[in-house]
């Protein structure tokens, strides 16, 4: 459970707060191994006989005093009786990891349930578009192929399709037999039988370890639905459109209520892969993508505001279900088409699943999303609190979770695997803050969480068969209690200042001003957030002098005399040149930019702030290293003197070797080389698989790199100043504050 705050010491009151210009609040990875300086949590069991706080609820931790017969809360200051049960617990110092780490991570029992039953067993349901192409079939074969490859053994595993009709693969005999059912166009009301009916759920799930070669041959007998198919079965749309016959709504709704009936005997939690060539337009759930276009334009509306928010709440409303059904569903889009992923999107991470958008199948990166997705360790059925100490409170939470409806800050995520983020800032109960008391603040975050491990059995002459795995459920209860420091003046908040966190927090902020108010509403709050910060630090550090009796103010928009602060403008200058904040006449599909919101909302600050701002570092040969930053600047590469650059971008990485590099340089650099293992090593700490591209400059289009040296003015190469660069930014930044301080 890695957690990392904006400030590592708080504000002491609502002024000092406000004062500081600064967002207040943290960045919660639970589910990650290892705490943010690697440390990882004590285990221990009899998670459910930690006792708690009578008054606020709170888990007994390493920050509460402890008596023979009674102990008291660290966050609230209540003194609360010891049970029986709890002294004989404490009596044994060494088997209670509670009373010598803050971090800890305890078993819990799993309500009738026992280890090795039908459901600790994985399920998994593939879910195929077969409204679209070959090429879109044959990318989505290679990516389940991967899949089985990752799979643990005796995990179940469905194939459905869909388009005007939905087709259930059973794959448990010598022939995969599939059984299709036609989805009628007004159907509203869904399908008109249960797909129990037409094939009972555990003929549907297949054991993979014993199945693998029949699951193979049905990939093998997919086939896009013709286009005759596709019109006598959808018929003439609105207005005499024809639609596509893609009923992805009702396959999904059809789908979750299938599983559901299982779920708690067969299976504790089931993911369903949907893979989606374009927008639902048949059915339930359909979309109208005539949105997109220029009608907005035309109608004198704002595209960016009328694009991001949903156009029917189908798929959240179906969101809610799946939560309730233990059904995490993961959408992978391979289109260039606009599909309203602002509809879909809901679907996806309300259930604790991902989004993901390929623009097309040539060099797709799906096979490997899957297998990387499917080979990582992940939680299920988590239920995450944040709790603080009483002179403070949570504001807002963000991330890809379900609220509970009935208690604040608890929150309900259906699949989590250790890269998931969520986010929280923070608001003062009093406007006198901690200058009241003398106990420093403190946050606990208690995240519940289920785990399937699985449990190898042999037979007799020890030899492992291949029905002979079984799997253990098991339920766990991880507490983080943290302790941190108020900073006396604004300087020691400015110093305790966290950029990657703060970038994090704003990234959140401007996304949901963009749903709430359109995307330059978005630009506008961050702009005007860098202006008051600047204007802040400005008058704290009072960096004037008056000059014929007027007050000229030097405004310190480098922040110089505050290194902690430094990285803020370029970050805020290159979150503002991204995809997610340019307009949509700048030629920013709409799609793409859900996605980037979806993505971006769940990283890790570190990973976060190469996305917006990659990391550029220089190589004199494969072999060595020149320098491990540079600004994101042609100034920067004729500079440095190095012939090679590479360039993380989170999502891409590029190799590219100046047009002045000796041709004696091996081009592509060889595997074994300094590069080529830094590069590996990039792919394996990422989420997703970044595009890796070579460029040897003078020979190869270099736009692809140039596009990121975004300090630039004329960065799209056109010759036109029309986007200004970071010393026009932070001129405009200077005249703003100036105008501010007025």
């Amino acid at each position: 459970m890695a957690v990392r705050s904006t400030l590592s010491r708080f504000p002491i009151d609502v002024d000092a707060h406000e004062s500081s210009g600064l967002p207040w609040g943290i960045t919660l990875t639970p589910f990650s191994s290892s705490d943010e300086t690697g440390t990882s949590p004590a285990f221990g069991s009899n998670g459910h006989l930690l006792p708690r706080c009578e008054n606020c609820y709170a888990y007994f931790n390493a920050y509460c005093d402890l008596e023979q017969w009674s102990w008291t809360c660290a966050l609230c200051g209540n003194l609360n009786g010891l049970t029986s049960d709890a002294i004989r617990r404490f009596s044994d110092p060494g088997s209670c990891p509670e009373l010598s780490s803050p971090f800890v991570d305890l078993e819990i029992p799993v309500d009738g349930s026992e280890g090795g039953d039908m459901q600790s067993r994985p399920v998994y349901v593939a879910a195929v578009d077969l409204s679209s192409s070959e090429e879109f079939l044959e990318l989505i074969k290679s990516a389940l192929l991967a899949a089985l490859e990752a799979l643990v053994p005796g995990s179940l595993f469905g194939l459905v399709t869909f388009s005007h009709k939905i087709g259930l693969y059973d794959v448990q005999g010598p022939i995969p037999i599939v059984k299709n059912i036609f989805i009628p166009p007004d159907s509203e009301d869904g399908l008109p039988v249960d797909l129990e009916d037409v094939m009972p759920l555990l003929s549907f799930l297949a054991p993979v370890e014993i199945c693998k070669d029949s699951i193979a041959a049905a990939l093998d007998t997919l086939k896009p639905t013709t286009t005759w198919e596709r019109t006598t079965a959808a018929g003439q749309g609105l207005d005499g459109v024809l639609l596509g016959g893609r009923g992805f709504g009702v396959a999904m709704s059809a789908l979750i209520d299938y599983l559901s009936s299982e779920y708690g005997s067969t299976f504790s939690l089931a993911r369903i892969f949907a893979f989606l060539s374009g927008a639902p337009d048949y059915g339930a759930g359909q979309l109208d993508t005539r949105r997109y276009g220029e009608q907005y334009a035309s109608k004198g509306e704002d595209a960016d505001r009328a694009l991001l928010p949903e156009q029917t709440p189908f798929y959240r409303d179906l969101a809610a279900v799946a939560v309730q059904s233990g059904v995490c569903v993961d959408i992978f889009a391979v289109t260039n088409e606009y599909t309203d992923l602002a509809s879909l999107k809901f679907l996806s991470i309300e259930s604790g699943g991902s989004l993901f958008l390929y623009a097309n199948t040539d060099d797709s990166t799906l096979p490997q999303d899957m297998y990387r997705m499917l080979s990582r360790p992940y939680a299920f059925g988590c239920i995450l609190r944040l709790r603080t100490s009483s002179d403070f409170k949570p504001a807002h939470s963000y991330g890809h979770f379900f609220p509970d409806p009935q208690y604040e800050n608890v929150q309900h995520i259906i699949c989590c695997d250790s890269f998931a983020t969520y986010a929280y800032d923070f608001a003062f109960a009093d406007p006198s803050g901690f200058s009241r008391h003398a106990e420093p603040p403190i946050i606990q975050i208690a995240f519940q969480y289920s785990v399937v491990e699985p449990l190898e059995e042999t037979s007799g002459n020890g030899l492992q068969s291949s029905s002979s795995f079984k799997f253990c459920l098991k339920r766990r209860l991880r507490i983080r209690t943290l302790q941190y420091g108020t900073a006396a003046n604004i300087n020691e908040l400015y110093d305790s200042v966290d950029s990657e966190v703060v970038l994090s927090i704003l990234v959140h902020k401007v996304i949901l001003a963009s749903l709430d108010e359109g995307v330059r509403e978005g630009r506008n709050l961050l702009h005007d957030w860098l202006v008051i910060l600047t204007a802040q630090y400005t008058d704290a550090y009072k960096p004037a002098h008056y000059d014929n009796e007027k007050s000229i103010a030097h405004v310190d928009v480098a922040f110089s005399q505050c290194p902690q602060l430094q990285p803020l403008p370029r970050l805020v200058f290159a979150l503002l040149r991204s995809p997610l904040l340019r307009l949509h006449e700048e030629g920013i599909h709409p799609d793409y930019r859900i996605y980037l919101q979806c993505l971006f909302s769940a990283l890790k600050p570190s990973s976060l702030q190469r996305a917006i701002y990659p990391v550029l570092t220089s190589y004199a040969s494969p072999d060595k290293q020149a320098y491990p930053r540079h600004s994101l600047s042609r100034a920067a590469l004729s500079t440095s003197g190095s012939p090679i650059f590479l360039l993380d971008a989170f999502t891409n990485i590029i190799v590219y070797y100046s047009s002045a590099a000796d041709p004696s340089l091996p081009f592509p650099p060889p595997q074994d080389c300094l590069l080529r293992t830094t590069i590996n090593k990039l792919k394996q700490e990422r989420s997703i698989t970044p595009k890796l591209a070579f460029i040897q400059g003078g020979k190869d289009d270099t736009v692809a790199f140039e596009s990121y040296l975004i300090e630039e003015q004329d960065v799209d190469g056109t010759g036109i100043n029309t986007i200004a660069g970071l010393v026009s930014f932070l001129e405009d930044i200077t005249r703003d504050v100036v105008e501010y301080l007025k």
